[in-house]
């Protein structure tokens, strides 16, 4: 009976807090359903066609695709290897106080959004898909990590304590007693991650981190507005799925007039055109 009444106190507990949370958000909650809003969205959508074809324009974002694409796949995989070297301890197969550290280490290191640690970075080593390689790594070994130590943790022990008592080292012992049954695992979260990675690249650009964002950042810079077909291409970067599927993309015609997302006066702040006259130096 006290469980019964804990359990409902704790879902009426956290009932309330869903409820303050709604009431928090400010906003106009009927314009989102106006017509006007409507047919806002709806001339944003109608300015993206027809799609922008010259030559020029599709060598410089097929680049700029290819490079976000080398961003997240570069850093995904040295999360994976970082992320991997950090589970063995954060799996407690090297003692508790190792098992502290490096779990406190993996939850500093995901809870700075990719977006922060590129900026970051990108002060200490300059614009270029660099910092963002290496954001996307950093953020990302956090994540992994856990979840390869989790994997590590759930998996019978039994294999590796049997090579172990027979005297196999820690290292043999490990590639054949613990990671065989946990490989599937392995495959699924890093193909995951590599698919939010896509994604990430793609904004972490915004941040001067190289790739599809830094361009879409630089023309939306320089021509006051979001109109150009060069700073709104191709809308939709959708990653590879688990299968490694691509779906299409569109690309943005350069008559869209809509206000920068990144300020309100008709001209970015001086900071940000300096920082777009590096942009240009560095394309």
């Amino acid at each position: 009976m006290d469980r019964l009444i804990a359990r409902a106190g704790l879902a009426c507990g956290v009932l309330a807090f869903i409820i303050a949370c709604f009431m928090s958000l400010s906003g106009d909650w009927s314009g989102l359903f106006s017509r006007e809003a409507a047919r806002s969205m709806l001339a944003l959508l109608t300015s993206f066609f027809p799609p922008e074809v010259a030559p020029a324009f599709l060598r410089k974002a097929a680049y700029a695709t290819l490079e976000t694409l080398a961003i997240s796949w570069i850093g995904t995989l040295l999360a994976v290897i970082a992320g991997l070297f950090c589970a063995l301890p954060a799996a407690g197969l090297w003692g508790a106080v190792p098992k502290g550290i490096t779990r406190m280490l993996l939850n500093a290191l995901r809870a700075v959004p990719e977006l922060v640690w590129a900026a970051l970075l990108v002060i200490a080593a300059g614009l270029g898909p660099f910092p963002g390689t290496l954001a996307l790594a950093a953020h990302t070994t956090g994540v992994l990590g856990r979840l390869f130590a989790e994997a590590l943790e759930n998996a019978p022990r039994e294999p590796y304590l049997a090579l172990r008592r027979h005297g196999v080292g820690p290292v043999a012992a490990l590639s054949y007693g613990l990671l065989p049954q946990i490989t599937p695992q392995l495959t699924s979260y890093t193909l995951y991650r590599w698919e939010n990675n896509i994604r990430a690249a793609a904004v972490l650009g915004v941040a001067g981190a190289g790739g599809l964002g830094q361009l879409l950042y630089y023309h939306t810079c320089r021509s006051g507005d979001a109109r150009s077909a060069e700073g709104r291409l191709r809308s939709h970067l959708t990653p590879f799925a688990t299968e490694a599927e691509w779906q299409t993309y569109g690309l943005i015609h350069p008559n869209t007039t809509v206000k920068p997302f990144l300020w309100h006066n008709s001209e970015p702040p001086r900071g940000r055109a300096q920082q777009c006259d590096d942009i240009a130096q560095e394309g």
